[in-house]
């Protein structure tokens, strides 16, 4: 038999919470860069120079959170990013503020159900 080693273990309502808040925190930075009224964003590169970019994948990409459970959160949406960016080439933004959208929308009825309607 072999054995797993666990390095977080997270559940429950503190689990949820900090997955969303990871979400939360990810979708803050992106969004800035949206539309062409959008922001740029200011970030250190690999070898510690600033890197000013406002396209909206870069900036997810550099975001690595502290709190490992609020990392996952921010994963799910890198991943929507990526995924968009090798379909359609563009559109990271966007995928990025809708996946949130709809998780925010899913972890609103998940606070509002009780265990059994899960």
């Amino acid at each position: 038999m072999s054995e797993t080693i666990v390095k977080h273990l997270n559940f429950g309502l503190e689990a949820k919470s900090k997955i969303f808040e990871g979400i939360e925190k990810l979708t803050k930075a992106v969004s800035s860069t949206l539309g062409a009224s959008g922001q740029c964003v200011i970030m250190e590169d690999s070898s510690g120079n600033p890197q000013i970019t406002k396209d909206g994948v870069t900036v997810a990409n550099s975001i690595i959170l502290l709190d490992p459970v609020e990392n996952m959160g921010s994963k799910l949406l890198k991943e929507a990013a990526r995924k968009t960016v090798t379909e359609a080439g563009d559109g990271t933004t966007t995928a990025t503020v809708l996946a949130h959208a709809i998780l925010r929308s899913a972890y609103k009825e998940l606070e509002n159900s009780t265990p059994r309607q899960i």
